[in-house]
């Protein structure tokens, strides 16, 4: 049984926001750090509370940390040492992995998120931005109660109107598709998969491989913890809107190019099942997720085998897919850019969770062979069109019949300007970390 009163709310609750704040911490002391977590556990919504509340809540928190982070804590070298290895060298140390290069290089990240003083992180999400600035202000009070306790950076987010549904700056629909857990009692939609174990994204229960193994030190530390990669892409808008300008002489066929780089329309209606725009399939959670592809669209004709969708969710044509599925998290920054207008420059984009048990079997995975493997598919010269590194040298191959179409020189539509790996931890393992050392006083 999943113990929704111990697990964060984040891992299994999307909450009803629109705003939020991320703020990214850095302790000088271990008592220092102690003391800032002990004063905020008691905001931290486990996902039993977040659900029984998600009608009248205002704000839901979460609260993670980097191994350097569990470090100023005064976790013990013991317990450090039985984290898994990618996550005690970060992210910005697993570039090469990620396929982090040229422009999205941890070089050029946003000061501090390659540095072993980030340490922890606040995730608000508010019902409105008035509620967003009083819980900025209430955190804002209880730092000045608390000293060495620093705010390296912080980011505001809002949501992209029209509220209806979520989107991100390019226009395309968002949250269409999400693994679901077993013993969530929530059943998956139509063509989005049997129910997946656990322990695939929540430490201390058995996974799709059986019983839970290399599991962090002591059990209460890591039961019921997951494993968090944050990422922050800029979405460069005005480059996107060029490209389809370029690629398409009239509106209809520039939204075929943009539904052909995701494998959705922008309504989020997918090519699978419809070759022209339908709004009402995209909003029905029983049809616009009931498709295949290895039987239906083996080459592509329908959903490019490039597309963005392919990729991160290859579906019934990549195996072993129940130990890849990862949980997402998170919401667009910056001001929307009104249609027809130049591009300004302002950084605007999406800041994401990606929550799993395994960064290295989920996360880089994805990362490296899904989205930045040229020969994806075989191929040959393509990467996520949406996502990928792009660097001017790489293609867009659309399959057709007679004779398929080949963009070449994909340009960059989003840059990482930030990263970083941390801990999630349960709430009795909040506690724990607070009171690290209280018992050799």
């Amino acid at each position: 049984m999943l113990e929704f009163d111990d697990i964060q709310h984040i891992v299994l609750t999307r909450v009803p926001a629109v705003t939020g704040r991320y703020e990214f911490l850095s302790f000088r002391e271990f008592s220092q750090g102690r003391g800032w977590l002990a004063g905020i556990i008691d905001k931290v919504e486990s996902a039993q509370a977040a659900s029984a509340g998600v009608e009248t809540a205002r704000r839901w928190v979460s609260v993670a940390f980097t191994w350097t982070g569990l470090r100023a804590l005064g976790l013990d070298e013991t317990s450090l040492a039985s984290f898994p290895e990618e996550f005690r060298q970060g992210m910005a140390a697993r570039w090469q992995v990620l396929g982090d290069t040229g422009a999205n290089h941890p070089d050029r990240w946003i000061k501090g998120f390659s540095d072993p003083d980030l340490h922890a992180i606040v995730i608000l999400f508010a019902r409105d931005v008035a509620e967003r600035q009083r819980s900025t202000q209430e955190h804002q009070a209880h730092l000045a109660r608390t000293l060495g306790v620093t705010v390296l950076s912080s980011l505001d987010l809002d949501a992209i109107p029209g509220f209806d549904y979520a989107r991100d700056h390019f226009g395309y629909r968002d949250r269409l598709s999400q693994p679901e857990i077993e013993g969530t009692g929530i059943e998956p939609t139509p063509g989005s998969g049997p129910p997946i174990k656990a322990g695939e994204f929540i430490l201390g229960y058995p996974d799709e491989d059986g019983s839970p193994a290399g599991m962090p030190q002591p059990e209460i530390l890591s039961r019921n913890g997951t494993y968090m990669a944050y990422r922050r892409l800029q979405e460069h808008v005005g480059a996107f809107r060029n490209f389809l300008r370029k690629h398409g002489d009239t509106p209809e066929e520039q939204e075929w190019v943009a539904a052909k780089l995701m494998g959705r329309w922008r309504s989020g209606a997918p090519l699978a099942l419809v070759d022209k725009d339908d709004p009402a399939l995209a909003a029905d959670p029983q049809r616009n997720n009931n498709f295949t592809y290895a039987k239906t669209d083996p080459y592509g004709y329908a959903t490019p085998l490039g597309s963005h969708i392919r990729r991160m969710n290859p579906r019934d044509t990549a195996v072993n897919m129940q130990r890849r599925r990862m949980i997402r998290r998170g919401a667009t920054y910056g001001p929307p850019l009104p249609e027809g207008a130049a591009e300004d420059g302002v950084d605007r984009g999406v800041a994401a969770f990606v929550l799993c048990a395994s960064l290295v079997r989920q996360f880089e995975f994805a990362q490296n062979v899904w989205i930045n493997d040229p020969n994806f598919h075989e191929l040959g010269n393509d990467r996520d069109p949406i996502i990928g590194t792009q660097d001017g040298t790489f293609d867009m191959t659309i399959p057709r019949r007679p004779v398929r179409k080949k963009i070449q020189g994909l340009p960059a539509f989003t840059t990482v300007r930030s990263g970083a790996y941390f801990f999630l931890p349960g709430i009795k393992a909040l506690r724990y970390l607070a009171t690290l050392g209280e018992g050799a006083r």
